[in-house]
């Protein structure tokens, strides 16, 4: 196969995916401003659970092991 054409081929799969991007990019836009979908981060926490989720204790020293100070 011709070197142009693989080129072309890859450029054109390329302008492809961008396209599908905007497209999604456009939608979520789109859902957010009509107030059907909003942005929150899933909890860790299970549900009934009050208060902030907990460090595994293996990050509760995280800040003292910083630096080797």
């Amino acid at each position: 196969m011709n070197k142009n054409a693989i080129i072309a081929i890859v450029l054109g799969v390329l302008v492809l995916i961008a396209a599908v991007q905007a497209w999604q990019l456009m939608d979520i836009k789109g859902k957010l401003s009509s107030g059907s979908a909003s942005l929150t981060a899933p909890s860790a926490a299970s549900p009934g659970v009050s208060g902030s989720p907990q460090l595994p204790s293996n990050l509760q020293n995280l800040p003292s092991m910083v630096g080797g100070c």
